[in-house]
């Protein structure tokens, strides 16, 4: 397991130079350890071709792999499916925060590039949103695997941009979606729980299918500050000296109350919530992914 998680790791991803080669990386990383503990049992096949069988169209023989194999082999057209992803993104500021390696927003890009390059790769339709305060751009799902360079090329000139407004932004998409698909959010959930849960709720009463990954720094979690500290909101530039030991306590509690709010309503609507921070192997997440997409086909 070590050997194909070490490819799995956000700091190893970071180091390629592009969203292609990352997001390649991690799904074959993924790929090649789901046989063993604790994915034993799962699979992810690829349909690229199939053997030419009596009555096929020739017009559908693909003749360069023909030229190459002395075989005759049919392609799979790439048809919508009747799985389509959407995947939304929180690129507001406070996104832009990191202490490891990466930031929130490039760790939630990488997973969100190996999730479309996953996908794709399955015959399934993937789109990608990405918002703040209103939708900066909807790409709707297609499954044609030249359109895994558009979303790629979009992820890799992300970046972060203003407030954030959740709640009101995913009610948007909702309203742009007509056909029942899986919808997959990723955030710092750095907003109104209440809101936040409004909009995964209006997802969940139109059919949708969802999936939460609720993505923060280390040091969010832990607060483990050790010196006197000057803290600014990334999104409204406010300032607050402090010394973190006085407050590490409440800080602490109140960042559980936030998420055990987040957990129980999306439980409550049978939303999958995943709680992630920046130094967590991407198999984690593509392994929840992999779970719910299986229990939907």
């Amino acid at each position: 397991m070590a050997s194909t998680r070490e490819y799995l790791r956000p700091d190893v991803v970071s180091r390629l130079k592009n969203m292609q080669l990352r997001a390649r990386l991690v799904v074959e990383g993924f790929v090649a350890g789901l046989h063993q503990s604790p994915y034993h049992g799962f699979s992810v096949e690829f349909a690229e071709h199939r053997p030419y069988m009596p009555g096929d169209p020739l017009k559908h023989v693909d003749w360069k792999v023909f030229g190459k194999t002395d075989r005759f082999y049919v392609k799979e057209f790439e048809e919508e499916t009747n799985l389509k992803t959407y995947l939304l993104l929180d690129i507001s500021k406070s996104m832009d925060y990191g202490t490891v390696s990466v930031t929130k927003l490039q760790y939630a890009s990488f997973l969100i590039a190996a999730l479309a390059f996953l996908m794709i790769q399955q015959r399934d339709a993937v789109g990608l949103v990405y918002y703040d305060t209103e939708l900066r751009a909807y790409l709707p799902p297609r499954s044609m695997r030249s359109y895994l360079n558009v979303l790629l090329s979009h992820l890799e000139n992300l970046r972060p941009s203003g407030r954030t407004d959740i709640g009101r932004n995913l009610h948007a998409v909702a309203e742009r979606i007509h056909r029942r698909g899986l919808v997959i959010v990723l955030s710092d959930f750095l907003d109104e729980p209440e809101k936040i849960l409004s909009g995964l709720r209006h997802f969940r009463h139109d059919g949708h299918e969802v999936l939460v990954f609720h993505i923060l720094d280390p040091m969010e979690r832990r607060f483990a500050f050790r010196s006197d500290s000057r803290f600014i909101d990334m999104e409204t530039d406010e300032e607050m000296p402090t010394q973190p030991w006085h407050i590490r306590r409440d800080y602490r509690r109140l960042l559980e109350e936030f998420v055990e709010t987040l957990k129980r309503g999306c439980r409550e609507q049978l939303v999958d919530y995943n709680l992630l921070d920046t130094s967590t192997p991407f198999d984690t997440a593509l392994f929840q992914y992999l779970k719910k997409r299986k229990r939907l086909r």
